[in-house]
């Protein structure tokens, strides 16, 4: 059974902060594109839905896109913190850098590959 319950994630500096509201976090995965690959991050298995995360605090919130601009990735342009990212063709759908919300411990998940240098 999945429990539901509210997350709260920030940058490092907590100029981005924002909430998420889903089903417990059991799994991440991790990027081969360029840019995760660098980033290293661990990231949500989906993508959340706009009433699902909230951004709570956005002062220093950063968008960086490359190569096809099919991804907005935000990160804090104040301490560079990664904190999310969405594709073009459905704004507002985020997956999260799982490094970001507190009560998460994303090497403890169990991690999925996605294969974003073939895209």
């Amino acid at each position: 059974m999945t429990t539901t319950r509210t997350y709260h994630g920030r940058c490092h500096c907590g100029d981005v902060r924002f909430t998420i509201t889903c089903d417990e976090i059991t799994t991440g995965c991790r990027c081969n594109c360029s840019i995760c690959r660098r980033k290293s991050t661990i990231m949500s298995s989906r993508y959340f839905l706009p009433e699902e995360l909230v951004l709570e605090r956005r002062e220093s919130l950063t968008r960086y896109q490359f190569g096809d601009h099919l991804v907005n990735h935000y990160f804090c342009g104040r301490c560079g913190i990664s904190t999310f990212h969405d594709a073009t063709e459905k704004p507002g759908h985020y997956r999260v850098n799982l490094g970001c919300v507190d009560e998460v411990e994303p090497l403890e998940l169990e991690l999925t590959m996605i294969d974003g240098r073939s895209w």
